[in-house]
């Protein structure tokens, strides 16, 4: 009894000290603080000043607004405009990004060896390639002069980034195509950690593949997916590049602005630098607030993150 209670207090001491970890972690909060509060914050601090090319240039003296940016920017008609074409179209495209990358994951634990390899190499060519380059190539497929596209399909000179659905559409397309290798990887992965016995005791009492993945897979892999679908919300909330290079910068009369866009123009087009970063704040608060509900959702339903 003796030595059972010695062992007991023992093994209930800590056999380290709880800032150990912290002090890993030390350098990487610090690189951290550095390329991300400090922009955050001053991106705050600007949006409460009237800051414009007159206070760049000394001209005129920097004023406090306030939340006065931010009245001009809620009480601006085409803000709320750009707002709900920037949800839908992100909403769009993480469903089409998750789609196709769940569907190639579940594809490649279905062919050989040598098609697999085939596919994932694609994949990642398709993931490493620039934005800017992604852009140009496939305004070329799309061109209504000399695309492919459009002698495959029959539709003459048609343009595509002339009407607001179908320009958002052709961007959706490149945004899916550039995305869906980081969600087919990371869910392929997720599936090869599945037990293998569970697969076939499925599909020997009759699963088909669609039951096995929503009532088996889907479960299995819901922090992965957890982690898929914010990564997906964030990168395609904040679409730039794309909706920049392929409208010509926002479209006919920025039909197809998005808010990342729609912050550019009004910074540094317009050089309205505070309510452009009024715009950011705006978005940084409305990702925070998407992510942290989704989770807590998950947690309601006892999911481990």
């Amino acid at each position: 009894m003796r030595v059972r209670r010695g062992l007991s207090r023992s093994s209930s001491r800590p056999r380290g000290h709880s800032s150990t970890p912290w002090l890993y972690l030390a350098p990487a909060l610090v690189v951290l603080g550095g390329l991300l509060v400090y922009p955050i914050y001053q991106l705050g601090l600007i949006s409460f000043f009237q800051y414009t090319q007159a206070q760049v240039s000394g001209g005129e003296p920097t004023t406090f607004e306030g939340f006065g940016n931010y009245s001009a920017l809620f009480s601006d008609s085409q803000f709320w405009q750009v707002l709900v074409a920037t949800v839908l179209f992100a909403g769009a495209c993480v469903v089409s990004t998750l789609a196709v990358g769940c569907a190639l994951a579940v594809l490649l634990t279905r062919v050989r060896a040598l098609p697999r390899l085939v596919l994932m190499l694609a994949a990642l060519g398709a993931w490493a390639t620039p934005a800017v380059t992604g852009s140009t190539v496939w305004l070329l497929l799309f061109d209504p002069d000399f695309g492919p596209v459009n002698r495959i399909l029959g539709l003459g000179d048609h343009s595509w980034t002339y009407g607001r659905l179908s320009a958002f559409f052709l961007v959706l397309l490149e945004v899916v195509w550039c995305s869906f290798p980081f969600v087919m990887v990371t869910v392929y992965a997720g599936i090869r950690a599945v037990p293998s016995e569970v697969l076939e005791a499925a599909a020997l009492d009759g699963a088909s593949q669609w039951r096995i993945w929503r009532s088996i897979l889907t479960p299995m892999l819901r922090p992965i997916l957890t982690v898929v679908t914010i990564q997906s919300v964030i990168w395609d909330f904040k679409v730039f590049t794309q909706i920049y290079v392929m409208t010509n910068g926002g479209g006919i009369a920025g039909q197809n602005l998005v808010l990342n866009v729609y912050a550019y123009q009004q910074a540094f087009a317009s050089s309205k630098y505070s309510l452009g970063s009024a715009i950011g704040v705006v978005m940084l608060l409305m990702l925070l607030a998407v992510t942290l509900v989704y989770l807590r959702l998950l947690r309601r339903q006892g999911e481990e993150l």
